[in-house]
């Protein structure tokens, strides 16, 4: 017996636990933990562009999710077969059932509940809109001009104000929000130096200093880390010039901040930040979703004294633009990653990345050329 999905309609703002602007790899963390409530759930995405392009996952039968390109925050919430009894959706608006298995969603009800709004095939409000055709997220067939105040409403749409499926904005960026709030807007990447953090709500940034940022001021800035992870895997020691039995000196140990995107490798002797690690979760990729997209951008030293915007590359350009940023000279010879060579029961049709090391940073590269992640040591 399916349970029902009874869900309030907040225009402009989301519908029941999805809130407009929330993250995607929050969103799909709460459906994971709500597997029993939500057992199937299928992401969609662009494979060559995946960094740059939406993602829509959908959450069947009822609901569809448009998450934006590059920041991947909720953009559209779409709700449809509405009369669709497995599960059944009971859809509410300020205590009010507008649409159940018995309650028919019509046009006369939307207008009777909503008020008045301008003539067109779509009735549309601020943040919300009602869809009379079964699968299309576009205008609808222009035309008939006589109204049926019984016409059935197939589709529901949720968004943003001004985000509403008109105009420019239909597949744009999720302006700042109150879901955002706390989340990392931008990562700056000063190589040599460390990153400096901004967060959206607050005009405060956080400097973390390579060589120099210890963990308790991790700790007290972001928070205790969601996992601190004893660094085991020393396969890469084998490329450092460090003698062989001083690498067992130097493993250290992670902070991961999963909800920021980021880790943090910090020595076990003297607990200070030696290495940072940013994630762009890109679907199809072995990391996808274990991570929240980190928004970083790479800095370069400034043209002149007197410019004081220096330039950056950003996380949703391509592999070859970025390596000529950092080495116009040449790209380096990479190193050939798997990382499902541990996971057994994983397949991806690309799993494998290359890694490309520069003097202070190494680029995580899959075979479309976007980048994966960005590690600072």
């Amino acid at each position: 017996m399916y349970s029902t999905l009874n869900v309030d309609i907040r225009p402009g703002e989301g519908l029941g636990i999805f809130d407009i602007g929330a993250s995607l790899w929050t969103i799909l963390d709460r459906l994971r933990d709500l597997h029993h409530m939500f057992p199937q759930v299928d992401v969609k995405y662009d494979p060559d562009t995946s960094a740059i392009t939406p993602i829509i996952v959908h959450v069947r039968p009822h609901l569809d999710l448009l998450f934006s390109g590059r920041s991947q925050r909720l953009h559209t919430i779409s709700v449809r077969r509405l009369r669709d009894p497995n599960p059944p959706v009971m859809l509410r608006y300020n205590d009010t059932v507008i649409s159940s298995t018995e309650e028919v969603l019509r046009r006369v009800v939307v207008n009777r509940t909503f008020g008045p709004t301008y003539p067109g095939d779509e009735l549309r409000y601020p943040g919300l809109w009602f869809s009379f055709e079964d699968d299309s997220i576009a205008e609808g067939i222009q035309g008939t001009p006589a109204v049926d105040r019984e016409q059935e409403v197939k589709r529901v749409f949720i968004s943003q104000k001004g985000n509403d499926g008109k105009g420019e904005d239909a597949l744009g960026e999720v302006k700042e929000c109150a879901a955002m709030e706390g989340d990392i807007s931008r990562a700056i990447v000063k190589i040599y130096d460390g990153v400096v953090l901004n967060f959206y709500g607050s005009s405060k940034s956080l400097h973390v200093r390579l060589g120099e940022t210890r963990a308790q001021d991790l700790s007290m800035e972001l928070g205790p880390p969601a996992r601190i992870h004893y660094k085991e895997d020393e396969r890469m020691s084998i490329h450092s010039s460090k003698k062989h039995g001083d690498a067992a000196d130097d493993r250290g140990y992670f902070y991961n901040y999963f909800h920021h995107g980021i880790d943090f490798l910090i020595s076990d002797s003297t607990h200070i930040v030696k290495k940072v690690i940013l994630h762009t979760n890109i679907p199809g990729t072995p990391l996808f979703q274990r991570y929240k997209r980190c928004s970083w951008e790479i800095e370069g030293s400034p043209e002149d004294d007197e410019d004081d915007t220096p330039p950056r590359k950003r996380f949703y350009e391509r592999f070859e633009t970025i390596s000529h940023f950092l080495d116009p000279h040449g790209t380096p010879t990479s190193m050939l990653l798997d990382r499902t060579d541990d996971e057994d029961n994983l397949t991806l049709p690309s799993s494998a990345t290359r890694l490309y090391g520069y003097d202070g940073i190494i680029l995580e590269v899959t075979e479309s050329s976007q980048v994966v992640c960005v590690m600072l040591f």
